[in-house]
């Protein structure tokens, strides 16, 4: 938990400013999920680690605002004598702005649509010139630099130069003279490059205009260029990172720039509407294009999830030896020892470079944080008497991996089996769901929920995410869940389906699968799955289950065992078979 130090010093800080008060977002200039430690102000100021929210520092009182994911978890790492918790989409920031105050911010962190939800609120938003946290954050960790590395094309399926002319085309098609990117997997899809600023996250933090007739100019930092071909780099220019906003005042008289008001800091629409250029709002088109991978990244996602279906069921076979011979022992295995042990197993894959995202190890309760992280502090021991959620993934030279099993160690009580049984419900309604193409992941989404639906329960999350190729573990556009989400589904789309079910304080529960959506019939879709991993049946209520899904669990756990039985570890072939066994084997 932080100290209210550093709430104390920005709030004097404030004071030398004639500021009421300062909203702190989660965010850094690109918007990252996941921030460097120099850049994660929200969570110096406040003790906050989660991936998303924000917070309003006032004189008088501190407000921070997160999502159903972090709801429990924000109440265990803020201090609730100094911080008002409230939910970032049911209350949000703009709602308790006070009227009339005078509120600073930095236009770099904030994109035009916070922006203006926020301008509309009756406070009087203050654009600061320096950043609070260089005079009041001592200490602060160094902003990274790290190297920057070419993505083969052998992995990469298309030469930048390529990659470059089809995006110049459709901003001549739309009007524009420039694109401004800011977000860094659209400048590493561009550009061919990967990077490592930010742990599991390889992309480089930087910023690109691109021209309409491709030209590129890239805002990064050259110690981190060292690595790369002086062929890509005789291919553009290359400048500061902190010249990107004085360039884009010095090319915006007359010009249209397109900017996307989602990501593109408002900085930026500062910078063009000021020096008498024209700003073209619509979202940045690499993003959409990107998500449809072509046939060489699909080989690379295929590829390492067999490499990492291998890494977990040898993880999976030592847990299912291993955690009732620790309870036998009075010394039980924890979620830590777990972690620890996963990673030295994907360690021991060729292919494998690094987790693709923080694991969550959960034990018991612990798993009712849909986003928990075990620390020494929290760190529970795995026991019989509830669920083990290990939700994982790895960054692996040609894909990326993102995968949720919840095992048992023991007969069950009957309403966790009841819960498990409505979740793999959920899971297998909306994996077997053919569906028209174009259909959008708000569409889908209720056939995950509808077995927890039927018992008056719910989960607080989306169902299904887009997942980078050797990049990012959360890729937009594509999404599943309640929310509107205005992006077509089409073959070559890669995304999770990942229905749970949290009892706080008691127990969670989350299935996932990564899968890749594939033409059906003509006219219609379906999803195939990339994650090869045995599903925990033992909790299952086998009567819940129809005949079509315990098909579906027959057909997929005989694709898993074939598919992986030549890569798993000796040791761990015999759990493989009987994992993959028929349900009438398994359950009787």
């Amino acid at each position: 938990m932080q100290s209210t130090a550093s709430l104390s010093a920005l709030r004097d800080w404030l004071k030398s400013q004639n500021l009421d008060g300062m909203i702190v977002p989660r965010a850094d200039a690109w918007q990252s999920e996941y921030a460097a430690p120099h850049d994660d102000k929200l969570a110096w100021i406040s003790g906050f680690t989660g991936s998303a929210g924000a917070a309003l520092v006032l004189a008088d009182r501190a407000l921070i605002f997160v999502d159903g994911r972090y709801q429990v978890q924000v109440r265990n790492e803020v201090d609730l004598q100094a911080w008002d918790v409230h939910h970032l989409h049911n209350d949000p920031l703009e709602n308790n702005l006070p009227a009339d105050s005078r509120i600073g911010f930095e236009p770099l962190l904030m994109v035009n649509s916070q922006f203006a939800a926020l301008n509309a609120s009756g406070a009087k938003l203050v654009a600061m010139s320096e950043d609070p946290f260089t005079a009041v954050w001592h200490n602060r960790p160094a902003a990274p630099c790290g190297t920057i590395r070419e993505m083969p094309l052998s992995i990469a399926g298309e030469s930048s130069e390529s990659k470059r002319a089809r995006i110049a085309a459709k901003l001549d098609a739309n009007g524009a003279d420039y694109l401004a990117i800011t977000q860094p997997d659209n400048i590493a899809w561009l550009l061919n490059v990967r990077g490592a600023d930010i742990a599991t996250s390889p992309v480089p933090l930087s910023f690109v205009l691109l021209s309409r007739t491709g030209d590129v100019e890239w805002f990064v930092d050259a110690a981190k260029t060292t690595d790369l071909p002086q062929a890509l780099l005789a291919s553009l220019t290359l400048s500061p990172m902190d010249q990107l906003v004085p360039r884009t005042q010095h090319i915006a008289n007359g010009k249209r720039v397109q900017l996307d008001a989602d990501s593109a800091p408002v900085a930026l629409r500062f910078a063009v509407e000021q020096h008498g250029g024209e700003v073209l709002w619509s979202a940045d088109p690499i993003t959409f294009i990107k998500a449809t991978k072509n046939d060489v990244e699909l080989e690379g996602y295929r590829d390492s999830h067999r490499f990492d279906g291998a890494a977990w069921v040898n993880f999976l076979a030592w847990l299912a030896h291993e955690v009732p011979a620790r309870i036998a022992a009075g010394n039980p295995l924890t979620e830590l020892e777990a972690q620890a042990k996963q990673f030295a197993f994907r360690q021991q894959q060729a292919t494998f470079i690094e987790p693709s995202f923080g694991t969550i190890s959960a034990a018991g309760a612990n798993a009712a944080m849909c986003h928990y992280h075990s620390s020494e502090a929290t760190n529970t021991a795995i026991t019989a008497d509830s669920f083990y959620l290990n939700d994982s993934g790895g960054q692996y030279s040609n894909g990326t991996s993102d995968a949720t099993r919840t095992q048992a160690y023991g007969p069950l009580d009957a309403q966790r089996k009841l819960h498990y049984t409505a979740v793999l419900k959920g899971f297998l309604s909306l994996i077997t769901l053919q569906f028209p193409s174009g259909s959008f992941g708000h569409q889908l989404d209720a056939f995950a929920r509808r077995a927890l639906w039927q018992l008056g329960v719910d989960f607080d999350h989306g169902t299904g995410h887009g997942v980078g190729h050797q990049l990012l573990i959360h890729e937009a556009p594509h999404r599943i869940a309640k929310k509107v989400n205005p992006w077509p589904l089409a073959a070559g789309n890669i995304i999770t389906i990942e229905p749970g079910y949290y009892l706080e304080g008691q127990y969670g529960i989350r299935i996932e699968n990564q899968v890749e959506v594939v033409d059906a019939m003509p006219g219609f879709c379906k999803f195939a799955s990339l994650t090869m991993i045995p599903i925990d049946l033992s909790q299952v209520d086998i009567n819940l289950l129809s005949e079509e899904e315990k098909q579906w669990l027959d057909d997929y756990h005989q694709q898993v065992r074939d598919t992986l039985s030549p890569l798993v570890d000796s040791d761990a072939r015999p759990w493989l078979f009987a994992a993959t066994a028929p349900i009438r084997v398994q359950l009787g």
